[in-house]
């Protein structure tokens, strides 16, 4: 089952509702995606899908889980809806990272069932709920890329030496241990905030993905990089993790938007 977009995203915004259908993604019993592009940040505009005579229509692109979904939550009007996925025209599209697949969405006159009155509150809470654990994401591909690159310079050896005795790899590598344990103690935070509903948890989650994204990407170039030929080749993992900290750094919201959305939050008028 996907666990960030259905388990997280999509749980989230059911938790205000009676609907059946947040007892059946408890269970595992159904697999649910929220119709907005994997891009958008919590405090984004969502997707314009018209609501006429109980009927859905519209496109939604760049949506994340909706391959392995059986049910889409589509926000539309002031409500949430949800819609059959075999009622959806479903188009997948061709992504950097192929193991978190992306796909647009289209409603043609399609029928859905209102699990959810007040839709925009809901989504924003899911959005905000997925930023926080896409910065958990971020840090445990930080944190393998390190530990693996770690091993791997303790055990290769070039001009007679082990790599891992050269002064200015030691540096790489402690400068980036830092920076993952920074990224640890922002992503932390951030879950504990949301967790606990406490009103810092949008600043926690723009300080987390805002750090957390870039370093992501540069704990995957570090590791690419640090093994060599190795680590250029397609049989080993690292090009998988780098393709995940380039797409995840796109994801919920840019680096840059939630710099952006901290600095007007703490009133730096950014």
């Amino acid at each position: 089952m996907p666990f960030l977009t259905s388990s997280v995203i999509a749980t989230t915004a059911l938790l205000d509702s009676d609907s059946t259908l947040l007892e059946q993604l408890a269970a595992g019993e159904r697999v649910a995606a929220l119709a907005v592009p994997w891009s958008t940040a919590p405090d984004a505009e969502l997707p314009a899908v018209r609501l006429a005579g109980g009927r859905l229509t519209g496109t939604i692109t760049s949506v994340a889980g909706v391959i392995e979904a059986d049910v889409l939550l589509v926000a539309a009007g002031s409500g949430v809806y949800a819609v059959d996925v075999s009622a959806l025209i479903v188009t997948p599209r061709v992504c950097l990272d192929m193991t978190r697949q992306l796909a647009d969405v289209t409603l043609d006159g399609v029928s859905g069932s209102l699990v959810l009155a007040d839709a925009g509150p809901a989504v924003r809470r899911a959005l905000g709920s997925g930023a926080a654990l896409m910065a958990s994401e971020q840090l445990g591909l930080a944190r393998w890329c390190l530990e693996t690159t770690v091993a791997y310079l303790k055990v290769r050896t070039q001009f007679g030496r082990v790599l891992g005795g050269f002064q200015a790899l030691k540096h790489r590598l402690a400068d980036l241990y830092a920076d993952v344990e920074s990224g640890a103690a922002a992503a932390r935070y951030a879950a504990a905030t949301m967790a606990a509903g406490d009103p810092d948890a949008t600043v926690a989650t723009s300080i987390a993905q805002a750090y957390n994204s870039d370093l992501a990407v540069h704990a995957a170039e570090e590791a690419v990089q640090l093994h060599g030929g190795t680590g250029m080749t397609w049989e080993h993992p690292a090009h998988l993790y780098l393709k995940r900290a380039k797409a995840d750094r796109l994801a919920l919201g840019t680096p840059g938007r939630h710099r952006a959305h901290l600095g007007a939050l703490v009133g730096l008028g950014v």
